[in-house]
Protein backbone atom coordinates (compact mmCIF):
# COMPACT_ATOMS: atom_id res chain seq x y z
CA UNK A 1 0.00 0.00 0.00
CA UNK A 2 1.12 3.56 -0.69
CA UNK A 3 1.17 6.67 1.46
CA UNK A 4 1.32 10.26 0.26
CA UNK A 5 3.01 12.68 2.65
CA UNK A 6 2.61 16.39 2.03
CA UNK A 7 6.06 17.90 2.53
CA UNK A 8 6.36 20.80 0.10
CA UNK A 9 5.84 23.86 2.29
CA UNK A 10 8.31 25.98 4.19
CA UNK A 11 6.33 26.35 7.42
CA UNK A 12 6.33 30.13 7.75
CA UNK A 13 5.03 30.08 11.34
CA UNK A 14 8.31 28.46 12.37
CA UNK A 15 10.08 31.77 11.68
CA UNK A 16 13.86 31.69 11.30
CA UNK A 17 13.95 27.92 11.91
CA UNK A 18 12.83 27.32 8.34
CA UNK A 19 14.89 30.04 6.68
CA UNK A 20 17.17 27.38 5.20
CA UNK A 21 15.38 24.18 6.23
CA UNK A 22 11.98 22.79 5.21
CA UNK A 23 9.66 22.31 8.19
CA UNK A 24 9.51 18.48 7.89
CA UNK A 25 13.30 18.40 8.27
CA UNK A 26 13.36 20.28 11.58
CA UNK A 27 14.74 17.97 14.23
CA UNK A 28 13.34 16.32 17.32
CA UNK A 29 16.17 14.76 19.32
CA UNK A 30 18.52 15.02 16.32
CA UNK A 31 16.14 13.30 13.88
CA UNK A 32 13.89 15.04 11.32
CA UNK A 33 10.16 15.18 12.01
CA UNK A 34 9.60 13.47 8.66
CA UNK A 35 11.76 10.50 9.67
CA UNK A 36 9.57 9.87 12.71
CA UNK A 37 6.50 10.09 10.51
CA UNK A 38 7.72 7.52 8.00
CA UNK A 39 8.86 5.16 10.74
CA UNK A 40 5.43 5.38 12.41
CA UNK A 41 3.49 4.45 9.26
CA UNK A 42 1.54 1.17 9.36
CA UNK A 43 3.63 -1.81 8.27
CA UNK A 44 1.29 -2.30 5.30
CA UNK A 45 2.74 0.84 3.72
CA UNK A 46 5.57 -0.23 1.42
CA UNK A 47 5.92 2.94 -0.67
CA UNK A 48 5.96 6.55 0.45
CA UNK A 49 5.27 9.30 -2.09
CA UNK A 50 6.74 12.55 -0.81
CA UNK A 51 5.33 15.76 -2.26
CA UNK A 52 8.30 18.11 -2.03
CA UNK A 53 9.06 21.73 -2.86
CA UNK A 54 10.88 24.16 -0.57
CA UNK A 55 14.52 23.09 0.00
CA UNK A 56 13.59 19.68 -1.37
CA UNK A 57 17.20 18.67 -1.89
CA UNK A 58 17.54 18.21 1.89
CA UNK A 59 14.65 15.75 1.93
CA UNK A 60 15.92 13.86 -1.12
CA UNK A 61 19.44 13.60 0.30
CA UNK A 62 18.28 12.27 3.66
CA UNK A 63 15.71 9.69 2.53
CA UNK A 64 17.13 8.81 -0.91
CA UNK A 65 15.10 6.12 -2.72
CA UNK A 66 14.51 3.86 0.28
CA UNK A 67 14.00 4.56 3.95
CA UNK A 68 12.92 2.31 6.79
CA UNK A 69 12.46 -0.52 4.30
CA UNK A 70 10.00 1.48 2.18
CA UNK A 71 10.40 2.71 -1.38
CA UNK A 72 10.54 6.51 -1.54
CA UNK A 73 9.14 8.35 -4.57
CA UNK A 74 9.39 12.13 -4.99
CA UNK A 75 7.00 14.49 -6.73
CA UNK A 76 7.79 18.20 -6.93
CA UNK A 77 4.98 20.65 -6.22
CA UNK A 78 6.33 23.56 -8.25
CA UNK A 79 3.35 25.78 -7.46
CA UNK A 80 2.17 25.64 -3.85
CA UNK A 81 -1.53 25.47 -4.62
CA UNK A 82 -2.76 23.76 -1.48
CA UNK A 83 -3.15 20.29 -0.05
CA UNK A 84 -5.63 19.09 -2.68
CA UNK A 85 -3.33 20.40 -5.38
CA UNK A 86 -0.49 18.40 -3.85
CA UNK A 87 -2.44 15.12 -3.74
CA UNK A 88 -3.64 15.59 -7.33
CA UNK A 89 -0.01 15.51 -8.49
CA UNK A 90 0.25 11.89 -7.35
CA UNK A 91 -2.69 10.62 -9.44
CA UNK A 92 -0.59 8.77 -12.03
CA UNK A 93 1.66 7.23 -9.37
CA UNK A 94 -1.06 5.69 -7.22
CA UNK A 95 -2.39 2.15 -7.39
CA UNK A 96 -5.56 1.40 -5.42
CA UNK A 97 -6.43 3.10 -2.16
CA UNK A 98 -3.82 5.17 -0.35
CA UNK A 99 -3.08 6.92 2.94
CA UNK A 100 -2.48 10.67 3.05
CA UNK A 101 -0.81 12.54 5.92
CA UNK A 102 0.81 15.90 6.55
CA UNK A 103 4.58 16.22 6.68
CA UNK A 104 4.88 17.74 10.14
CA UNK A 105 2.31 16.62 12.75
CA UNK A 106 2.94 13.48 14.80
CA UNK A 107 0.55 10.51 14.72
CA UNK A 108 0.34 7.10 16.32
CA UNK A 109 0.77 4.02 14.14
CA UNK A 110 -2.20 2.43 15.89
CA UNK A 111 -4.42 5.37 14.93
CA UNK A 112 -3.38 5.29 11.27
CA UNK A 113 -3.99 1.54 11.22
CA UNK A 114 -7.63 2.17 12.16
CA UNK A 115 -8.49 3.63 8.77
CA UNK A 116 -6.54 1.29 6.49
CA UNK A 117 -9.49 -1.08 6.15
CA UNK A 118 -11.77 1.59 4.69
CA UNK A 119 -11.97 2.99 1.18
CA UNK A 120 -12.49 6.57 2.34
CA UNK A 121 -11.96 7.74 5.92
CA UNK A 122 -10.87 10.72 7.99
CA UNK A 123 -8.97 10.56 11.27
CA UNK A 124 -10.15 13.03 13.93
CA UNK A 125 -9.39 14.04 17.51
CA UNK A 126 -11.72 15.67 19.99
CA UNK A 127 -10.60 19.20 20.90
CA UNK A 128 -11.86 21.76 23.39
CA UNK A 129 -11.21 24.82 21.20
CA UNK A 130 -12.81 24.31 17.77
CA UNK A 131 -11.90 27.80 16.57
CA UNK A 132 -8.26 26.73 16.27
CA UNK A 133 -8.82 23.79 13.91
CA UNK A 134 -10.65 22.46 10.90
CA UNK A 135 -13.73 20.81 12.39
CA UNK A 136 -15.49 17.71 11.10
CA UNK A 137 -19.26 18.04 11.26
CA UNK A 138 -21.25 14.79 11.41
CA UNK A 139 -24.97 14.00 11.65
CA UNK A 140 -26.73 11.90 14.28
CA UNK A 141 -25.56 8.76 12.47
CA UNK A 142 -21.90 9.88 12.47
CA UNK A 143 -22.05 10.53 8.73
CA UNK A 144 -19.90 13.35 7.38
CA UNK A 145 -21.82 16.56 6.72
CA UNK A 146 -19.01 19.08 6.24
CA UNK A 147 -15.53 20.17 7.26
CA UNK A 148 -15.36 23.77 8.44
CA UNK A 149 -12.19 25.73 9.13
CA UNK A 150 -11.99 27.32 12.60
CA UNK A 151 -15.73 27.71 13.25
CA UNK A 152 -16.96 29.99 16.02
CA UNK A 153 -18.65 27.24 18.02
CA UNK A 154 -18.29 25.98 21.56
CA UNK A 155 -16.40 22.76 22.20
CA UNK A 156 -15.80 19.95 22.33
CA UNK A 157 -15.68 19.10 18.63
CA UNK A 158 -13.91 16.73 16.26
CA UNK A 159 -10.80 18.25 14.68
CA UNK A 160 -9.58 17.10 11.29
CA UNK A 161 -5.99 16.09 12.07
CA UNK A 162 -4.73 15.63 8.51
CA UNK A 163 -4.83 11.85 8.04
CA UNK A 164 -7.02 10.43 5.29
CA UNK A 165 -7.71 7.13 3.55
CA UNK A 166 -8.64 7.73 -0.08
CA UNK A 167 -9.13 5.84 -3.31
CA UNK A 168 -9.07 6.82 -6.98
CA UNK A 169 -12.62 8.19 -6.77
CA UNK A 170 -11.06 11.29 -5.21
CA UNK A 171 -9.75 12.29 -8.62
CA UNK A 172 -13.29 12.35 -10.07
CA UNK A 173 -14.10 15.46 -8.06
CA UNK A 174 -13.21 19.06 -8.80
CA UNK A 175 -10.76 20.51 -6.31
CA UNK A 176 -12.34 23.03 -3.95
CA UNK A 177 -10.85 26.49 -4.43
CA UNK A 178 -10.24 28.23 -1.10
CA UNK A 179 -10.05 31.59 -2.82
CA UNK A 180 -6.36 32.30 -2.19
CA UNK A 181 -4.81 30.29 -5.00
CA UNK A 182 -4.98 27.12 -2.93
CA UNK A 183 -7.20 24.07 -3.20
CA UNK A 184 -8.30 22.40 0.03
CA UNK A 185 -7.99 18.67 0.55
CA UNK A 186 -10.53 18.28 3.39
CA UNK A 187 -13.02 20.46 1.53
CA UNK A 188 -12.61 18.35 -1.60
CA UNK A 189 -13.05 15.14 0.39
CA UNK A 190 -16.22 16.54 1.97
CA UNK A 191 -17.78 16.69 -1.52
CA UNK A 192 -17.41 12.93 -1.78
CA UNK A 193 -20.10 12.44 0.86
CA UNK A 194 -22.65 12.81 -1.96
CA UNK A 195 -21.98 9.26 -3.19
CA UNK A 196 -19.58 7.67 -0.70
CA UNK A 197 -19.63 6.53 2.88
CA UNK A 198 -16.84 8.52 4.52
CA UNK A 199 -15.87 6.88 7.78
CA UNK A 200 -14.96 9.13 10.71
CA UNK A 201 -12.49 7.53 13.12
CA UNK A 202 -11.20 9.03 16.36
CA UNK A 203 -7.49 9.10 17.19
CA UNK A 204 -6.11 8.29 20.61
CA UNK A 205 -3.34 10.88 20.30
CA UNK A 206 -1.99 13.54 17.97
CA UNK A 207 0.65 16.24 18.33
CA UNK A 208 0.47 19.16 15.89
CA UNK A 209 3.69 21.08 15.30
CA UNK A 210 2.78 24.56 14.18
CA UNK A 211 5.29 26.89 15.81
CA UNK A 212 8.69 26.88 17.59
CA UNK A 213 7.10 26.22 20.99
CA UNK A 214 5.41 23.09 19.63
CA UNK A 215 8.75 21.88 18.28
CA UNK A 216 10.35 22.48 21.67
CA UNK A 217 7.59 20.58 23.46
CA UNK A 218 7.87 17.72 20.98
CA UNK A 219 11.34 16.92 22.34
CA UNK A 220 9.82 15.62 25.58
CA UNK A 221 6.87 13.68 24.16
CA UNK A 222 8.33 12.14 21.00
CA UNK A 223 8.74 8.70 22.56
CA UNK A 224 4.94 8.48 22.72
CA UNK A 225 4.88 8.46 18.91
CA UNK A 226 7.66 5.93 18.31
CA UNK A 227 6.22 2.46 17.54
CA UNK A 228 7.01 -0.03 20.28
Amino acid sequence: MQSVILSAGRGVRMGDLTEKTPKPMLKIKNKPILAYKIEALPLEINEVILIVGYCQEQIREYFKDNYDGRKITYIEQKKLNGTAGAVSLAKDFLKGKFLVTTGDDLYLRADMEKILKYEIAILTKEVAEPDKFGIVIVDQNDKLVDIIEKPKISGPALANIGVYMLNSDFFDYSLVDLGNGEFGLPQTIAQMADKHNIVIEKAMDWFPIGNPDDLKNAQSIITNFVPK
